[in-house]
């Protein structure tokens, strides 16, 4: 049974939507606050993301920025908004579908289901701007291209994917490539980046990993 999670601040929408994709044979799922709702979205793994952009604390457009970079869940935002710049923003972002209210609930459904047809065999993809990652094989894939990465650089790539723009300790990239962050020789990473890095420049990527002195690396986008 495909999995969907409904992020809706309102409740009578939000009791709609799951009960008809209910009857349609889906598992509905309902955010129950909007405090750590891109959190529970991660740790709950649905198949597809049904997602409003006016909601309380954080936008669905941060939502949407913050699951695609860290996931493929696929998303289709449903939303009053009905303004052409709207939608090409949360396209932009990584929309897989923008469908405005009032809905038909046919048209909703079928893009719903034509949407979980395309992500069909990709629930372990992660998606990096103009990129996949396989966290299952650690396989590249970039413009017709599979490049398949050693198991340690497919690790520190995937921790550095999660956390885009941003700067990750690197006994943070430890613990997720060895278990631990204690007794790791500094020269292993050291290594296992520099390998990483080469394979990155070799391929027609948008983004490249720089370091911060002392600290740790990041993926950022190429200058």
């Amino acid at each position: 049974m495909k999995s969907i999670f409904i992020v809706e601040d309102e409740k009578m929408v939000a009791q709609e939507l799951s009960s008809m994709l209910e009857k349609e044979g889906y598992d509905a799922i309902l955010a129950e606050d909007f405090t750590d709702v891109t959190e529970r979205i991660l740790m709950t793994g649905p198949d597809l993301l049904l997602l409003d952009i006016n909601l309380p604390g954080k936008s669905g457009y941060q939502i949407l920025r913050e699951i695609k970079r860290r996931s493929a869940i696929p998303i289709v935002v449903l939303t009053s908004r009905d303004q052409l710049p709207d939608e090409l923003h949360a396209l932009e972002l990584g929309a897989d579908e923008f469908i405005t209210k009032p809905y038909r609930k046919e048209r909703l459904l079928l893009r719903i289901a034509n949407v979980l047809r395309r992500y069909e065999g990709r629930k372990n993809m992660l998606e990096g701007p103009g990129f996949l990652l396989d966290r299952g094989t650690y396989t590249l894939y970039i413009d017709g291209t599979s490049v398949l990465l050693p198991k340690n650089q497919g690790k520190i790539l995937e921790t550095l994917m999660a956390r885009t723009g941003e700067v990750v300790p690197k006994e943070e990239i430890c613990e997720a490539v060895w278990g631990t962050s204690e007794f790791i020789d500094e020269n292993a990473l050291q290594v296992n980046l520099t390998r990483l890095k080469k394979t990155l420049s070799s391929l027609p990527m948008k983004v490249q990993i720089s370091s911060e002195r002392g600290i740790g690396y990041k993926l950022e986008e190429r200058s």
